[in-house]
């Protein structure tokens, strides 16, 4: 039959759109909470949907990776704080605009650019990734596979990593791991120790969600403060008017076109060109000084960028088979379970599954922008929830999610180890991107290694290594000595990631200054909106000085007006 035909009717399934109703409920939730990512929902969720169906279990998770882009936005603009990595840029005006008495606002433009950056990053999919895994099929043999698993390995080192030592350390030993249990090649079991549950390897859900999942609990159980912001809760008004739409524009394009650049970068996600969608979009407005004061265009830039992201990454996760992030690699390892081998392969075998993935995507896509667009004031609850509560519930659900992968008490256990190995990785500024991409592709690597090693002395070296291979081997060279050379090029104490060297110190110190100011300036009134001119005068006035802090919001100085 027509794939699309087979693709769309399996998405009229009853139960795929009943999954996707609970994905989307899950992923505003983990948007909402400050600290839970959407990998580590995903790790979470995945566990429970390897029973399912493909397409009910892909409707789970890709419809959670969807919401989640929408709920993370609500705690960046009303409590200052990032709901995920992705919405950190959301920050620096969502906030601003929330005290000014426009947060309802600012959750509206933020939903409208987020949903119109996916779609424009689904119909960048639907456009490319075809010709890529056509071409990756055409042209990839061992030596370029091999390469192309090393480049992605490399940019994840280049991308995440404050120092290069530290990024080639943490992939080196996801490459060790990813040897433990039995060696396709020859049958031999390495690493196993006589542990019979380490013949097939190491579970990868579990490894995940120790990683991603626990240490996050662990983390946030040892650090945790009470956190002295309370939630903007007057709204104010939701809708914007022609003026206010007319700004967001130039920013639109701008943002739209960082965020697709962006997302066909592996590794490189919307943190990132949320920051740089930001920044583009500072250096080309006509008003460039209001960016972190409340600026409906640079809110729009973010969060477009941001977002525009997830369309390239599932470019390179379902045409290359390599993961664009942390969230794709736990969805490459949920597919190899259910039996499915992401890659050039997938579109000539499982063309009708690609269709299927486009319309949970498109689907998901507007039904999170349909409830972002309901007054979500029980949302704005969820902020209020005692952390207690919702550790020990995250708890509960990372055991019961690890156990049912194998039905094994050893999964758990490999689990609460990896969640102490992650938060001593936290501690010591280590990256788990790189452990997560070598345990996921260093079988891949190992065994088209193997097999370039094998036809190396037959074939002259330039017969084996194509142009494709060298140049990707190159770029992987050049994506970690890059990074090294500039952060060697700095002081020590100002060394960073790439996500945290995007904007210039400059910028960083008078964003600092403006969000500062504004914590002394108390949270409006119902239906209050203060002008910018009203904004600036209380700024100046002597005793708020940008440096200081207020313990109790009710000791900050009243409004006059």
């Amino acid at each position: 039959m027509n794939p699309l035909v087979d693709g769309i009717s399996a998405l009229l399934d009853i139960s795929v759109l009943l999954y996707m109703l609970v994905g989307l409920l899950l992923g505003f939730m983990v948007g909402a909470f400050p600290g839970i990512t959407a990998t580590m929902a995903i790790a979470l969720a995945a566990g429970f949907t390897l029973t399912l169906e493909p397409v009910q279990g892909l409707a789970v998770l890709l419809t959670i990776y969807v919401a989640a882009n929408f709920g993370d936005r609500v705690p960046s603009i009303l409590i200052n704080t990032p709901g995920t990595p992705a919405s950190i840029a959301t920050t620096l005006d969502g906030y601003p605009m929330a005290k000014q008495g426009r947060a309802g606002l600012a959750l509206t433009i933020s939903a409208i650019v987020s949903a119109i950056g996916i779609l424009a990053s689904l119909v960048l999919f639907a456009l490319v990734a075809v010709p890529v895994a056509n071409f990756a099929r055409d042209y990839f043999r061992s030596p370029e596979l091999f390469a192309l698993v090393v480049f992605g390995i490399a940019i994840m080192i280049g991308i995440s990593s404050k120092s290069m030592i530290k990024g080639i350390l943490a992939g080196a030993f996801g490459l060790m791991l990813g040897t433990v249990g039995t060696y396709s090649a020859t049958a031999d079991q390495r690493f196993t120790f006589g542990i019979l549950e380490l013949v097939e390897g190491l579970n990868f859900i579990a490894v995940i969600i120790g990683l991603f999942g626990i240490a996050e609990l662990f983390d946030q159980m040892l650090t945790y403060h009470q956190n002295k912001i309370k939630p903007v809760s007057s709204l104010g008004r939701w809708w914007p008017n022609r003026a206010e739409l007319k700004q967001t524009r130039r920013a639109l394009g701008v943002g739209g076109a960082v965020g697709l650049g962006v997302g066909l970068v592996p590794a490189a996600g919307g943190d990132i060109a949320g920051l740089i969608g930001w920044e583009r979009a500072r250096k080309v407005s006509k008003h460039p000084e209001m960016f972190g004061k409340g600026s409906i265009e640079g809110i729009t830039a973010s969060d477009t960028a941001s977002s525009a992201t997830l369309g390239g990454s599932l470019t390179t996760t379902m045409a290359l088979g390599i993961p664009g992030d942390s969230v794709m690699a736990v969805m490459i390892g949920s597919m190899i379970i259910w039996g499915i081998a992401p890659g050039p392969n997938l579109f000539a075998n499982r063309p009708d599954l690609v269709v299927s993935i486009t319309g949970i995507m498109l689907i998901a896509t507007l039904l999170s922008l349909a409830l972002s667009l309901v007054r979500m004031r029980g949302m704005v609850k969820l902020l209020d929830v005692p952390h207690p509560y919702l550790w020990s519930g995250i708890l509960i659900f990372c055991i019961i999610g690890t156990f049912a992968t194998s039905n094994s008490l050893s999964t758990v256990v490999t689990m609460l180890v990896f969640g102490v190995i992650g938060l001593l990785m936290k501690r010591m500024a280590v990256p788990a991107g790189p452990v997560v991409l070598g345990l996921l592709l260093g079988p891949l690597a190992e065994e088209n290694f193997a097999r370039t090693l094998a036809i190396l002395p037959t074939r002259p070296f330039f017969e084996v290594f194509s142009p494709i291979a060298l140049v990707l081997l190159a770029l992987a060279v050049l994506s970690i000595a890059v990074p090294a050379i500039r952060n060697a090029r700095r002081p020590a104490g100002s060394r960073a990631s790439l996500a945290d060297s995007i904007l210039e110190d400059e910028v960083v110190d008078d964003i600092e200054q403006k969000h500062a100011a504004l914590q002394y300036l108390p949270d409006p009134r119902t239906d209050t909106i203060r002008t910018q001119a009203e904004l600036d005068e209380l700024m100046r006035r002597p005793n708020r000085t940008p440096t200081s802090t207020v313990e109790n919001p009710a000791d900050a100085p009243k409004d006059e007006k």
